[in-house]
């Protein structure tokens, strides 16, 4: 099926992937745009697989400070070479991550770095929670799993939405940027401060500040 310019440049300011890439992904969905990102997020996977193995040892070390020094994150993405470091691709998804982190706030990188004794306990809550309900004993633990999974979503970075785009996962996104660029990519590791962290104050929605400045 012939697909038009209009279509392949909308497909790629919606994934990021290369022109030919989704030219190629719209001709194989039949023009179908939802089932050509799928394609494109598909073979972004395979390629970030087949790189996983692959030293990551450069990279950048970005700062994003929100509302007037409310919020402040540093974190560091790595990449294979200096020279993919320096371009303004890997730059702006260095700058999303950290602006995902400041928005959504994040405890962990990935699902593996929660804690044992977290997770066992979050079971406990979410069990009691089921119990309580007066779900059926034989159906609790499925619920608690899918519950954990939820969890993650929230306190795991790579399960996030991305605020910029909720169809897609940070890690998917990540996915994405490997596919791009043909070069293994790790968010290392962050750290995130807010204004009087731990101490009683108002609730504010952080995810639409971000948000606002971003479309400013």
């Amino acid at each position: 099926m012939a697909v038009s310019a209009a279509q392949v440049k909308e497909l790629r300011e919606k994934t990021g992937a290369g022109m030919l890439d989704c030219k190629k992904a719209l001709e194989e969905a039949g023009g179908d745009m939802t089932r050509a990102a799928e394609i494109l997020r598909e073979k972004g996977l395979a390629a970030a697989a087949s790189k996983a193995g692959r030293a990551a040892t450069e990279g950048l070390v970005e700062s994003y400070i929100h509302g007037e020094g409310r919020i402040g994150v540093l974190v560091e993405v790595n990449c294979e070479t200096d020279f993919v470091a320096k371009t303004e691709n890997f730059k702006r998804f260095v700058r999303d991550i950290a602006m995902q982190i400041a928005a959504a706030a994040p405890k962990y990188v990935n699902k593996e770095d929660v804690p044992e004794e977290e997770l066992n306990k979050e079971r406990e809550i979410l069990r009691a929670q089921a119990l309580n309900e007066g779900k059926p004993e034989k159906i609790v633990d499925k619920m608690v799993e899918g519950r954990i999974s939820k969890y993650y979503g929230e306190v795991c970075l790579m399960e996030q939405q991305f605020i910029k785009d909720p169809d897609l996962t940070v890690a998917q996104l990540l996915n994405s940027m490997i596919a791009q660029i043909g070069e293994n990519i790790s968010i290392r590791r962050f750290v995130r401060f807010e204004l009087g962290e731990g101490l009683e104050k108002k609730q504010d929605n952080f995810v639409e500040e971000v948000m606002a400045q971003v479309n400013n």
